[in-house]
């Protein structure tokens, strides 16, 4: 997944307001403690803090 299909897809499914304050505030316990914006500016693969993101709000497998 490239780093602009995971803007996207967080978009669409929470919102650009909230979607861009759930990326820079909201910390995963999968992602090492970590918001979804230091995880991939660490380095992390999108789509592994893609998959962090629907597991910890619950996102129907569907829309994964």
């Amino acid at each position: 997944m490239r780093l602009t299909e995971f803007h996207e897809m967080v978009r669409d499914e929470f919102g650009q307001m909230h979607g861009d304050a759930l990326l820079r505030d909201h910390v995963l316990l999968e992602l090492g403690g970590r918001t979804a914006a230091e995880a991939i500016e660490a380095g992390q693969e999108p789509r592994e803090v893609w998959r962090a993101l629907c597991e910890e709000f619950d996102v129907p497998p569907a829309r994964r």
